[in-house]
C-alpha cells in the first residue's frame, strides 16, 4: 500500500490519512451492529425452542451487547492510535473491578445461572410438585410450583394449615438439594399434604332429674 501510496499527489495522501482510518472505524461499527443483531435472533431461537422466559433472556442480551461495544470502543481507539499498553492497562482495570463484582455478586449471580439450567434441563415445571430434602430421609419443603423467576422458584405449601401459603427457595439451593419429583397430574400421596384436624362433636350432657323438697 505504501508503494502505491507514494505515487499519487500529496492532497490525496492526506486524505487518505484521514479515509483509512475512518472507513476502518465506520467498518468495525458495521461488524459490531451485525453481531449483536446476529446474538438477539439466535438468542430469540433459541428462547422459542426451550421456552426461555424474558426474564431470563434479556440479561444475556444485555450483557452480550455490553461486550460488543466494549470490544469495538476499544478497536476504535485503537484506529484512533491510542496506544494498546493503555488499552491494555484500561481493559485490565476493568476486567478487575468485574471480577471484584462478580465475587460480590456471586449468591444472585448462582441465582441466575441456576435458574437458566431449570429451564434447560427442566428437573421440574410450573405445575408439578415437588419436596426439596436435606437428604433423601430427611422431610423437606413440599409443594406445588407456581413460579419460577431468576432468583427464587415459589412452591404453594402442601404442608402449611393455611391454603395458599406461599414458599420461595433461592435456585442455587435446589441444586443443592435433593428433589423428589410429582409431575402434573400426578396426585400428591396424603402423607406429604396436611389433613385438618377432625372436628369431633361434643355430646350434650344429659339432663339432671328434677328433685322436690
Amino acid at each position: 500500500m505504501l508503494r502505491w501510496k507514494s505515487h499519487l499527489p500529496v492532497w490525496i495522501q492526506d486524505w487518505l490519512d484521514l479515509l483509512i482510518p475512518g472507513f476502518q472505524i465506520v467498518l468495525i461499527i458495521i461488524v459490531a451492529m451485525l453481531l449483536n443483531r446476529m446474538f438477539k435472533r439466535l438468542l430469540r431461537r433459541a428462547g422459542d425452542h426451550y421456552q426461555f422466559p424474558h426474564e431470563l433472556t434479556m440479561p444475556v442480551t444485555v450483557v452480550v451487547r455490553w461486550l460488543i461495544v466494549l470490544g469495538a470502543m476499544l478497536m476504535v481507539l485503537e484506529r484512533l492510535g491510542v496506544s494498546a499498553s493503555v488499552l491494555w492497562t484500561a481493559f485490565t482495570g476493568f476486567a478487575t473491578v468485574g471480577a471484584v463484582a462478580f465475587f460480590a455478586a456471586w449468591s444472585v449471580l448462582s441465582n441466575l445461572f441456576c435458574a437458566f439450567l431449570i429451564f434447560t434441563v427442566g428437573p421440574f415445571r410450573v405445575g408439578d410438585h415437588i419436596e426439596v430434602l436435606d437428604t433423601a430421609e430427611k422431610l423437606g419443603a413440599v409443594g406445588k410450583v407456581v413460579d419460577i423467576n431468576l432468583l427464587y422458584t415459589t412452591l404453594e405449601d402442601s404442608t402449611a394449615p393455611t391454603p395458599g401459603t406461599l414458599l420461595q427457595i433461592p435456585n442455587a439451593l435446589i441444586f443443592q438439594r435433593v428433589v423428589r419429583r410429582w409431575p402434573e397430574g400426578k396426585p400428591l400421596p396424603a402423607s406429604k399434604t396436611h389433613s385438618p384436624p377432625a372436628v369431633t362433636a361434643e355430646t350434650p350432657a344429659a339432663p339432671k332429674p328434677a328433685t322436690f323438697p
